[in-house]
């Protein structure tokens, strides 16, 4: 599990104990990520917000969705698994040694045949999508630098009521400490997020941050 300065241990362990806990799959995914990745396997999505992005597909309905960053896979098995009948998860990743894990995992989860991945800078293949509305679910947990750029190409492509949901975006709780300079990118995204006119939004506390964007 994710350890972040702002959020206390021991309530950090209780929200993991009242959560539905991974799958013996995603367990086996976390434990080759932390072998084959070392201090970079911190990029994984924590247990809760795996719980949580499956329980937004299911809500939601989703029937294309995207994932911008898919690292070892565990992300993308989670959205792959609350995806409704027939749907579709586009992934996008620059690393073929990661995605390779990637890949035994969706066919250890059943979800291979519902994953597609794209290989490249996100900010190059997003443009192979339509710009007419046909997103209905993202998740964007890539490098933070670039997540201006990939936010307008999801919303741009983002079905009314479609939901973008963005990890990281409490930046260990220094998005609030405002002597930081490093934090100020993601002050701005933040804010250009809060002021766009197209959506609705709010940013929840669960492990480093996770903004939960709705297309109006």
């Amino acid at each position: 599990m994710k350890a972040f300065s702002f959020l206390n241990a021991d309530v950090a362990q209780y929200i993991a104990g009242h959560t539905t806990p991974p799958d013996q799959v995603l367990r086996e995914l976390a434990e080759e990520t932390r072998a084959a990745t070392g201090d970079d396997a911190r990029m994984q999505v924590s247990p809760e917000q795996g719980t949580f992005l499956t329980l937004i597909a299911q809500i939601t309905g989703a029937r294309n969705a995207v994932e911008i960053g898919t690292f070892t896979g565990y992300s993308s098995i989670c959205l792959a698994r609350g995806l409704a009948e027939g749907g579709r998860l586009t992934c996008f990743d620059v690393s073929d040694e990661w995605t390779s894990i990637a890949r035994k995992y969706w066919e250890k989860a059943g979800v291979a045949d519902r994953v597609e991945l794209r290989i490249g800078p996100a900010a190059e293949t997003l443009k192979e999508f339509p710009i007419r509305p046909e997103i209905d679910l993202a998740f964007i947990d890539a490098d933070k630098a670039g997540y201006p750029v990939y936010y307008e190409a999801v919303v741009s492509r983002l079905a009314p009521g479609g939901v973008v949901l963005i990890d990281n975006t409490l930046r260990r709780g220094t998005v609030a400490d405002y002597t930081d300079g490093d934090a100020a990118p993601m002050r701005e995204f933040n804010d250009l997020v809060h002021n766009d006119p197209r959506t609705t939004s709010t940013l929840l506390p669960i492990a480093d941050g996770l903004t939960f964007v709705r297309k109006i």
